[in-house]
């Protein structure tokens, strides 16, 4: 018996092609709402469907969620909701950090080609290896001070490495017997921990050091030789040795709860010089970068800062750009 002649639909088709160019387009220049409802709809899968796979690899989100997401209302930022984006990438067969490159990078620097410092993954691979390394100092997340001023001086050599920092800190502790602080340090991709010291410069000595080589992440205990009563005060200063990296672009610290005074200062060696320089901020690893403004360099003095009166909890750096 001869079978029935097929027939296309060239409208079905032609829809199908016109989904798929427009998560292309979206995947290439964001923003990540845009991406993530053209992902959805490239698959033909409702959001209930989504959710069940999401579900499937063990990350509850609800369905209200997926929806301010990609109607761009709310923006993935907790632990869980970066754990459903990576887990969404999967599910919607998307190019590996497609969607966490969009919550980590702004559409300035996509649009200029311009590195967005450390990815998502890096960051996150870090604050990973951090936990275990905290874990294994016995080191509580709350260290029970509170920073009342930190002074950062970041010197810059002239292969535009990463030389070293120092930092000063004024600290009031909130709880008795507080005896240490630990320090961290996270060089450049590339760096080589292993190469790195950790000079104690005022009030403190060093204690146990750990360095993890994947992630360029090296923590370091900071001794008082005095147990801190609740209320008291203390200040210490201690420095860093790294220049184990190739050319830096861009130094930031991160806080995890709101503080005193912030204040960083990027000295630049004389024969590498930056053509200009900027601040930024960031709410977390996963969120875009804001809050962008031109910085004034002195060329007397080789170098740029930003102060920063009341620090909020999250990211805050210098950037620059080189010739």
């Amino acid at each position: 018996m001869p079978h029935a002649p097929q027939h296309v639909d060239a409208d079905a088709e032609s829809t199908a092609a016109d989904a798929v160019a427009d998560l292309e387009a979206a995947l290439r220049g964001g923003p990540f709402h845009v991406a993530l409802r053209a992902a959805i709809a490239a698959r033909g899968l409702p959001l209930q469907r989504v959710q069940h796979h999401l579900s499937r690899h063990g990350v509850k989100v609800g369905v209200t969620s997926l929806s301010y997401w990609q109607q761009g209302a709310r923006r993935p930022q907790r632990p869980e909701s970066l754990r459903a984006v990576r887990a969404l990438e999967e599910i919607l067969r998307l190019p590996e950090e497609s969607l966490i490159r969009l919550l980590t990078e702004t559409g300035a620097d996509l649009a200029a080609g311009q590195p967005a410092g450390r990815s998502y993954r890096a960051l996150m691979a870090a604050s990973d290896v951090l936990e275990k390394l905290f874990v294994e100092l016995q080191c509580p997340l709350d260290d029970g001070l509170h920073t009342l001023g930190h002074h950062e001086r970041v010197r810059i050599g002239g292969r535009r490495e990463l030389l070293g920092r120092e930092s000063q800190h004024i600290v009031r502790a909130h709880r008795d017997g507080v005896d240490r602080f630990v320090a961290v340090h996270h060089g450049d991709p590339g760096c080589v921990p292993d190469r790195m010291a950790v000079q104690a410069l005022e009030n403190c000595r060093t204690g146990r050091i750990r360095r993890h080589h994947d992630t360029g992440v090296l923590v370091a205990e900071l001794l008082f030789d005095t147990r801190l009563r609740a209320g008291e005060t203390f200040l210490f200063r201690y420095g860093v040795r790294d220049g184990t990296a190739g050319a830096c672009r861009e130094y930031v610290r991160g806080f995890d709860a709101p503080g005193g005074q912030y204040a960083l200062q990027v000295r630049f060696a004389e024969d590498a010089l930056p053509v200009r320089c900027h601040r930024f901020s960031r709410h977390s690893p996963a969120a875009p970068r804001s809050g962008r403004q031109e910085l004034p360099f002195s060329h007397r003095h080789r170098s740029v800062h930003l102060v920063e009166p009341r620090v909020r909890s999250g990211m805050l750096g210098i950037g620059w750009d080189w010739e």
